[in-house]
């Protein structure tokens, strides 16, 4: 067992970074929100713009994050940036909201989501999807504490096969259906407002960020890290409008709001028959599988990257590398612990609002950070720049500002736990020092 950065091994390459952000992006969300999304906004045009708003500003955020990951190319991602730029209490906190909230409200709602479809497809008892749910956790935690190369090739394996039920549904939806897109109203009132529907796009959006944490374990970060995220949401963005326009093509966009988590699969039996319609819903399994996979693979590095600061209880042991895989095997452990305590106690819609709003609380900050180290080094030679600067950067700020003061007025409650379960780290900071 070994301690230090330097004992992560480098065997992410372009494909495999790339497969990450597309594999980390899309996940359960294009399944399970798109009802979400027309609830909230109110009809079928408005949830569209929402789409493409959340995807405008994901982008934005990317541009400008992929600048900060360049320049600071460690592994811990988020946390190394700010922990440069601001200082370790800023950064502490970061770390402590994504090991203690972000991660594990991830890993656990990704858990649940998988095992809500898994078990009307197999017929399994509703008794057992917690269960399930913690069962997936472990395994996929398990594999990748054997190394980056097997979460790496998982990684690449269901980016390709999640893709699959995408272009089938948009291919044929659009061929296939006959439904009205636009102006369709979401049966429901009143709508919570763009506000909360842009909300919901975002975990749909969600885990870019997560290939930065692995940017010490990438062969060439400078090149590879903007290369990804640009290349990677784009994919995205473009996958996100079709699959949706594709839906309200073949069911009502009240429908879809009614059906759910399940309108995804509905409109796969509906295009493809019953075995058809089989077929698609494993491919959304292989989808939220995938979508796990990255993040247990690169939400345990945070953890890691505080403990080598000696921020956490029993860092010594969270910041040791066994030689054989090269992996922060106890953090990654630590984060799967988190995880199931959360599922046992939150539902999954719970979960991903309350990861978004402290996410992209400390998004503003990441932004703000490429202003003050151009100020701070404006004659460093940099092999990325954010195209568009300032106005790129600042779409991103006004965006993140708009949508953390959206969820502090349509869920305090949720807004409220988030900050506290927060700011409880900070007794822990004072203690660690």
């Amino acid at each position: 067992m070994a301690e230090g950065q330097d004992n992560l091994k480098k065997n992410l390459g372009l494909i495999a970074t790339m497969a990450l952000v597309i594999g980390m992006v899309i996940g359960s969300g294009i399944f399970m929100k798109p009802g979400s999304v027309i609830l909230a906004a109110g009809d079928s045009t408005m949830a569209l713009m929402a789409w493409i708003l959340g995807g405008v500003i994901t982008l934005a955020a990317g541009l400008t994050v992929s600048e900060l990951g360049v320049q600071i190319p460690k592994t811990g991602g988020l946390y190394a940036y700010l922990d440069e730029v601001y200082g370790k209490l800023w950064a502490y906190l970061y770390g402590w909201m994504q090991t203690v909230v972000y991660g594990p409200a991830t890993i656990g709602a990704l858990g649940l989501y998988f095992s809500s479809l898994m078990l009307p497809f197999f017929g399994i008892h509703e008794g057992l999807k917690l269960p399930i749910a913690v069962g997936v956790v472990v395994f996929m935690t398990g594999i990748n504490c054997l190394g980056t190369k097997y979460g790496g090739f998982i990684q690449t394996f269901a980016t390709i096969g999640k893709l699959i039920p995408i272009a089938l549904i948009v291919i044929f939806g659009l061929w296939k259906g006959n439904g009205q897109i636009l102006g369709m109203t979401s049966g429901a009132s009143p709508a919570l407002g763009m506000g909360a529907a842009i909300l919901a796009t975002l975990w749909a959006y969600d885990g870019w960020i997560g290939v930065s944490f692995v940017a010490g374990e990438m062969k060439d970060p400078g090149k590879q890290l903007p290369k990804a995220i640009i290349l990677g949401l784009g994919i995205v963005i473009i996958a996100y409008l079709t699959i949706n326009i594709a839906m309200m093509h073949v069911l009502p966009a009240a429908e879809i709001a009614a059906l759910g988590k399940m309108a995804a699969s509905t409109t796969a039996g509906l295009l493809f028959g019953e075995m058809g319609g089989k077929l698609i819903s494993i491919g959304i399994l292989v989808s939220i599988f995938g979508a796990l996979n990255g993040y247990i693979l690169t939400n345990g590095r945070v953890p890691y990257a505080m403990a080598l600061n000696k921020q956490l209880p029993a860092s010594s042991i969270l910041a040791k590398v066994p030689h054989s895989v090269g992996t922060p095997v106890n953090a990654m452990l630590l984060e799967a612990i988190l995880a199931t305590a959360l599922m046992i106690f939150w539902d999954p819609d719970s979960l991903t609002d309350i990861a978004m709003f402290m996410m992209w609380t400390f998004y503003i900050s990441a932004f703000i950070a490429v202003f003050l180290l151009r100020k701070r080094y404006p004659n460093i030679k940099r092999s990325y720049s954010v195209p568009g600067y300032p106005v790129v950067p600042m779409i991103a700020i006004l965006g993140a500002l708009y949508i953390v003061s959206s969820m502090f007025m349509n869920k305090p409650m949720d807004a409220m736990l988030a900050i506290g379960i927060t700011f409880v780290g900070l007794p822990v900071y004072w203690l660690m020092k």
